[in-house]
């Protein structure tokens, strides 16, 4: 007994730590980790459409950054804003606690004064889509601002760019629009638009993340993008979000809106980087007040803990592996449903871009004999889970019908969305075996029907 006594107390915390994160690796390899013949023998009848993807790295990272006892944002997440600004391609990337989030700080922060006449204003009008999710849109009420909605292409998902044109008023300061399940919308017409009539192009990149136009990342190409890390998209944190910029006011802005309002960005635990601590004069503050409880926005708190980030940091090594994944997945739906196209409208990758897809979406064509409600009930019935293209038309939902908005054309496009429109997983934890199983229930249903 003593000498397990001695033992223990001659360990140095370094030690104990190396010695708990063997010990978490192990758990994990006993916990999830499977045998390969055991994974072959799993049956396939409980096909997701979306889930996390992990190994021992995630756990012995989120356990890691837990001994630190840091808390909110520290080292990992240093470390993840790092890895994902070299991975994108971009200047600046800030941390949040959402994809929901990022939306809400990339836009909130074009209101901010240090845009000055450029600023985003009350009443000012702002391009979306209707048929998307909601969160993208929800920052322009939000904000005292007002959507206008034009339709989408079918098959692309995306923006219509002509009726988006035909949407501009004298009021129209900004588009906002994602890469629908990851497919690129037309970047060249878009900010060509934007360059036209000087209107700034927030890039909601929530579910595009790796995905390419004409070579270069989703997230590189409006004023401000987002991304999102909730379980279902392409990296995990659990719940989580990114912004990302070139432009250091946007990034300053969005990072007084994250942290209160505060107008210091000296990162946590950081004392007079900025190097105004004492020295000015704010407001009708008196001389000197500390810098670090000035507050120049109307903020939030909405960071990020630096435990989530450490599964971010982890998630990002995994990155091109899971990106290649989707796409695979991706081939093959394709190649299965080409068989079908006579009932299903399949999906078209924008001319020039090579989407890192979040899904595989289809829609039940009119005449297909068949609706979308009976095709995706029979196939949750049969342990297979689909998803509708969000929230179908927008303007239809509850929470909109009051708002203040504009309507562009009758939307059918995205009537037909929220009617026929269904999609599948393109996740990297769905076996070809899963997708050979939802393609052989499919073909069963049509036959059933005599098609």
């Amino acid at each position: 007994m003593q000498m397990k006594q001695e033992s223990k107390m001659a360990k140095t915390p370094a030690q104990l730590r190396e010695q708990i994160k063997e010990l978490v690796a192990e758990y994990h390899a006993l916990q999830f980790g499977l045998p390969e013949q055991e994974k072959a023998s799993r049956p396939v009848d409980n096909v997701h459409y979306a889930g996390r993807v992990f190994d021992q790295k995630e756990m012995v990272n989120l356990v890691d950054a837990s001994l630190d006892f840091w808390l909110t944002e520290g080292r990992y997440a240093r470390e993840f804003e790092q890895k994902f600004k070299e991975y994108v391609g971009v200047q600046h990337a800030l941390l949040t606690n959402s994809g929901s989030s990022a939306n809400l700080l990339a836009f909130t922060a074009l209101t901010s004064k240090l845009l000055g006449e450029k600023r985003l204003k009350k009443g000012n009008e702002v391009i979306t889509v209707a048929a998307g999710f909601p969160t993208t849109v929800n920052p322009i009420i939000q904000n005292g601002l007002v959507p206008v909605f034009v339709d989408v292409e079918m098959g692309n998902y995306n923006i219509l760019v002509e009726q988006a044109r035909r949407a501009i008023s004298s009021e129209t300061r900004a588009i906002m629009i994602a890469h629908t399940l990851g497919n690129p919308f037309c970047v060249d017409a878009i900010l060509e638009l934007a360059r036209e009539y000087d209107l700034w192009v927030i890039e909601d990149c929530c579910d595009a993340l790796g995905s390419l136009y004409k070579g270069k990342m989703a997230g590189t190409f409006g004023h401000v993008s987002t991304f999102s890390f909730y379980p279902a998209h392409h990296i995990t944190t659990g719940e989580g979000g990114m912004i990302c910029t070139d432009d250091p006011l946007i990034a300053r802005s969005v990072r007084s809106f994250r942290d209160w309002g505060r107008d210091c960005y000296c990162e946590g635990g950081q004392n007079g980087r900025c190097g105004q601590r004492y020295t000015r004069q704010y407001g009708e503050l008196p001389l000197g007040y500390d810098h670090k409880y000035v507050y120049s926005h109307i903020g939030y708190n909405l960071k990020m803990t630096d435990m989530q980030a450490a599964i971010g940091s982890a998630q990002m090594d995994k990155l091109p592996g899971f990106v290649k994944k989707r796409k695979e997945n991706f081939a093959r739906w394709e190649e299965g449903f080409k068989a079908w196209e006579k009932y299903f409208i399949l999906p078209v990758a924008e001319p020039g871009s090579d989407p890192s897809w979040f899904a595989y979406p289809v829609t039940v064509r009119e005449e297909a004999g068949f609706s979308r409600t009976e095709l995706t009930g029979y196939l949750s019935r049969e342990g297979v889970e689909t998803r509708n293209l969000f929230a179908g038309n927008m303007v239809k939902q509850p929470a909109y019908l009051q708002v203040e908005k504009r309507i562009v054309g009758n939307l059918e496009n995205t009537d037909a969305v929220m009617e026929r429109t269904f999609f599948l997983g393109t996740y990297p934890g769905l076996t070809r075996e899963q997708i050979a199983y939802v393609l052989d229930k499919i073909g069963f249903f049509l036959k059933e029907r005599g098609l």
